[in-house]
């Protein structure tokens, strides 16, 4: 067995040039103003297709698998299954619940799930966990009720909601048994973020050992054994604790459609604490930006996962524009490809990409654009769609296929990304074109 995902992470070189090579700002940059990032309806359509036709090539399950009895879509980049690729290709599956077995994967993972809720966030092709439970590595970011809302949106399927509604509860009760602070936020594990390589420790920190300890059980396959791996419950993550704030809105939702209005209180109550703690504790008024905490202290490192503040509605109004002038400036996370991960004035940007070091990926423009529609930002959302859809259209034409990830500052795709990613990059040509184009 072979863990392709992320065997670039064992010979990529995490540099920290960048800026210094890139033209001025003004130049690269100069595109947005002028180019109105049309692309042509016949190429719209092109692309469409492909995406469609890739995703039903890595249809797989069926009778003669071994563990996953029924026929599900999946990312099909290697023969384990992930939870968050498979809740973000719901985002576009939903158009095509007929073609393509969105329910059935995410049955996948409410059928291998553990009595107190606990969902691994990979299983092996036989069904086993791939990552410790004891350790925040095992769990991906919650959004197993988003992707549920996203099916309901199409197929207004209310029995569904109904049958795994016990599901997302029981997940929602493991995660606040295991990963929730004193402090009303959520700690986590930066590979099991799903943003890999994006480091989420204090600049300069060594182990200490206060972390939970980390025992693999595939150490053959894939090492992780990374400073990364030791940093989780001395801190605090901005995304996961958004993360938790929807997840608690989406059952706020999915209870009323099915009728659990006792448990709406409980819901609700704990959409609000987890939305008072972020902007008490990660706010920082002088940058106008949310930070992770370490040690109960802000840690002055900006990524994209900061932008799920506006999809969990978490960000009040008032602070809302100076917040999205980080978004929109393209000395930041604004690059020829929007929106870079790791923005560009941050130590580590890479303009190839480098994977989460500054590489344009779908699931995270998806939320980002889903986020700015919560907040009636429009034309944000609009000109990002644009510029995005316009980009992923011109890789297209080079190279024939969509990719995993885009380079922030080429018009190419990252330098760490595999081809025919539909996988959640099916997410531009169908659900950004439907949505937003």
């Amino acid at each position: 067995m072979v863990y392709q995902r992320r065997k670039f992470l064992k010979t990529l070189a995490i540099t920290t040039t960048g800026l210094a090579l890139l033209p001025s700002c003004k130049t690269l940059f100069l595109q947005r103003d002028t180019q109105k990032y049309g692309v042509p309806e016949s190429l719209q359509k092109e692309m469409y297709q492909k995406a469609l036709a890739i995703a039903k090539s890595k249809i797989r399950g069926g009778d003669n698998d071994p563990v996953f009895k029924k026929p599900y879509v999946d990312a099909a980049f290697s023969s384990n299954i992930f939870y968050w690729d498979t809740c973000f290709i719901s985002c576009y599956a939903k158009y095509h619940q007929d073609e393509l077995p969105i329910a059935n994967a995410l049955d996948n993972f409410y059928n291998l799930m553990d009595s107190d809720g606990f969902i691994c966030r990979e299983f092996t092709h036989d069904g086993k966990p791939f990552w410790p439970k004891e350790h925040p590595v095992s769990a991906n970011p919650p959004l197993l009720a988003f992707a549920e809302l996203e099916l309901y949106s199409i197929n207004k399927d209310k029995n569904r909601l109904k049958k795994v509604y016990p599901f997302l509860v029981k997940h929602f009760e493991f995660w606040v048994k295991n990963y929730r602070g004193e402090d009303k936020l959520f700690f986590g594990d930066g590979l099991a973020t799903g943003m890999d390589n994006i480091d989420r420790f204090p600049e300069g920190w060594q182990d200490d050992h206060q972390g939970i300890q980390l025992k693999l059980i595939y150490p053959e396959i894939f090492n992780y054994n990374w400073l990364s791996s030791t940093w989780n419950k001395q801190g605090r993550m901005v995304d996961t604790s958004c993360q938790m704030a929807l997840f608690a809105k989406n059952l706020v939702e999915i209870a009323t459609i099915v009728n659990k209005n006792e448990d709406l209180k409980y819901y609700t109550d704990f959409y609000e604490e987890t939305k008072e703690a972020i902007n008490k504790l990660c706010w920082n008024e002088a940058d106008s930006f949310y930070y992770d905490l370490g040690y109960s202290k802000q840690i002055k490192r900006k990524h994209i996962g900061m932008f799920w503040v506006l999809i969990a509605e978490v960000i009040p109004n008032e602070k809302l524009p100076k917040f999205l002038a980080h978004l929109t400036n393209p000395d930041e996370f604004w690059r020829k490809i929007p929106i870079a991960t790791t923005p560009a004035d941050e130590k580590g940007f890479s303009p190839k990409g480098d994977y989460w070091k500054g590489s344009v990926w779908a699931p995270t423009n998806y939320m980002i654009l889903k986020g700015l529609q919560k907040y009636n930002q429009t034309k944000i959302a609009s000109d990002l769609a644009k510029q995005y859809y316009w980009s992923v259209a011109e890789v297209y034409k080079k190279t024939g296929t969509f990719w995993e990830n885009y380079a922030p500052d080429f018009l190419e795709q990252g330098n760490s990304s595999r081809p025919d990613f539909c996988g959640w990059t099916g997410i531009v040509p169908i659900a950004v074109y439907k949505e937003f184009i």
